[in-house]
Formats: C-alpha cells, structure tokens, sequence
C-alpha cells in the first residue's frame, strides 16, 4: 500500500488591496445619525470610513485586489489552483463572488466558492487554504476578503452606521519550503447568534414587503464583552499551536472592530511594547472580512512591520465566529 505524501507546508507570499476611492470623515457624516467626531473617536477609534462608489462593487473590489497581489507574487491566473472569497455582505446569494470574481481575472475551471463566516471570515479562509495546501490538493490558492457593508446597513442605525465600511484585500497563499501559516484556533457559537444578525430575515420581508427593509442589526456592548472574555484563550491556543510566546511576535493583527477591543485584547495578550499593533481602522473603519489583508497591507506599506516576523491575526463577529492563527508576513504586497 503505497505511503502517503509528509503534509505541505503553506505560506501567504503576497497581498493586494482595494480601498474604495471615497473617504468620508467623522464630521461629513449625515446629521440624522445625531453625533460628532468626538463621540466616534472615544468609542471606536475611527477617524474617516472608505465608501465604494456604485461602480465598486464587491467583485469588482474583490478581483482589483486580486489582480494586485497576482502581479506582487508574479503569478499568472492559470497558476492558481483554487479562490476563495470570505463575505458577509453579497447581496446576490448566487451565483457566488468567487465565481464571478475568478472569471474577472482570467481562473477558469478550478474551485471558486464563497465563505461566510462575518468578521472571522478572513481568517478562516486562510485555514482552509493551508490545509487545501498541507493535502497537496493546491499549490496556489487566492483569498479574497470583500465586503461592501454600506448595502447591508441601515444608514439611519447609528449603531452600525459610523463604524462599517468597503474595501478589498486578497492574499496568496503558495506551498512553502517551511511553515509559514501555523494551524488555526477557530469555531463558533450559535447560541449567541443575535449580537449581530440581519433583522428582518429576506424571506420575512418578502411575505411581509410593509415591514422594514432586511439590515445588519448590532448589540454593541454584548459583542464587546463576550470578546474580551472570550478571545484571550483562542489568541493563546493559537501562540501554542505555533509554538511560540507572545513576546517573539512581530505583529497583532485583529479584525479591525474597535480600537477599544483592539487595545484591551492587546492587553489581555500582555503584548511586549515592540509588538506592532493594527489600527487600520482609523482611517479604513470596519470593512469585516476584508479588515485582516487590509490592515496587514497598511503595516507592510508604511515599514511598521518587517517580512518574515510571525504575526498574530485574530478574526471574530457575528455568529458567533472566531479564529486566531500566527502567519509569517509576506514579502510582496
């Protein structure tokens, strides 16, 4: 009986981002939200939010992106082996992003599926690529975090209207010469499914059409706690699986939430100093499962963090999901 293959090891080798071309800060938001820069700033760190115009949509975001980090790994479309696409907000249902955003930058024939996993979904697709890698299934896998939030939010909840935002990231994921991807910590928790749900169901609405239109509804402070308790052991559980302590980090990249949950995570991990932090939602805001690629791109781009130093990225939300995993930060972006 013929023995099977040692598993593979995976690697992110470059990134791509889009950033939708509108930036609109704290004091241009609409007055019926009744707040002010001030108010957004203490309680979620924001400072201006991307907004993708009628012609970014999440496909369009999406292979942009991947056209990008493509060209940073020098990679043609034919030697991707498979894509997937992490979003929450693709109004379509199907067909799926990722078959569209495939076709768009020339894949054909080969597994394009989406993933929809919230705020966590980046991470989680970084998982199934390693382990599509790890099987030799793939070589080369493309993920794409996408998300256009603004089509699933009601722009009257100012709940959830000062935070979510668009925009893009993808990633290649290669087979590697050494761990470059460490196995995730991931799972869920169904029972607490309402902190972050689309209220009313399609289907309620669509029997219903009097009732208010279907969007993203947000307990805020429930999500906040249940993050800060329950978090903190899923980064550990990864560090360990990665065989390394939080001190010999390069980088934490959260999903991009809140800068208030950003900095008390970082304190819960008791981070060293030198540890670079995320904080790419000062300016990005909250873009879900596109938040991880994206704000991993800011910190390479402004030489905040260097290639090759492990990073922690910690993806969570509405789900509940969740999923930490360490990665070596690529050198192409």
């Amino acid at each position: 009986m013929p023995s099977l293959p040692s598993p593979a090891y995976a690697a992110i080798t470059a990134l791509g981002v889009h950033r939708p071309k509108t930036a609109v800060a704290n004091h241009q938001l609409p007055r019926h939200l009744d707040t002010d820069d001030l108010w957004i700033r203490t309680r979620t760190g924001i400072q201006s939010r991307r907004l993708a115009s009628a012609d970014e949509t999440i496909a369009i975001m999406g292979s942009s992106a991947a056209g990008r980090a493509l060209v940073a790994a020098g990679l043609p479309p034919s030697r991707i082996d498979a894509v997937i696409v992490a979003t929450m907000s693709h109004t379509g249902q199907t067909p799926s992003v990722a078959v569209e955003l495939a076709a768009r930058i020339g894949c054909r024939r080969i597994p394009a599926f989406d993933v929809s996993a919230a705020c966590a979904g980046f991470s989680y697709i970084l998982e199934l690529a390693r382990c599509l890698i790890a099987s030799h299934a793939a070589r080369h896998v493309l993920l794409i975090g996408a998300e256009r939030m603004t089509d699933i939010v009601d722009p009257r909840d100012r709940t959830t209207a000062v935070i979510f935002a668009d925009g893009a990231g993808a990633a290649i994921v290669s087979r590697a010469d050494r761990p470059g991807i460490f196995p995730a910590e991931w799972g869920s928790d169904g029972t607490l499914r309402d902190l972050l749900a689309q209220q009313p169901s399609w289907a309620r609405f669509r029997d219903d059409v009097e009732k208010q239109p279907p969007y993203l509804r947000m307990s805020g402070q429930s999500l906040f706690r249940w993050a800060l308790a329950s978090l903190p052991p899923v980064a550990d559980a990864a560090l360990h699986r990665a065989a390394l302590r939080a001190g010999e980090l390069g980088a934490f990249i959260p999903h991009q939430a809140n800068a208030r949950i950003t900095e008390a995570l970082a304190r819960a991990l008791a981070l060293e100093p030198y540890v670079t932090i995320a904080d790419d939602i000062a300016t990005q805001g909250n873009t879900s499962a596109a938040s991880i690629p994206l704000a991993m791109h800011a910190l390479l781009s402004a030489r905040r963090a260097e290639p090759g130093a492990p990073a922690l990225l910690l993806g969570f939300g509405g789900g509940v999901t969740f999923s930490a995993q360490v990665a070596r930060l690529p050198a192409a972006y």
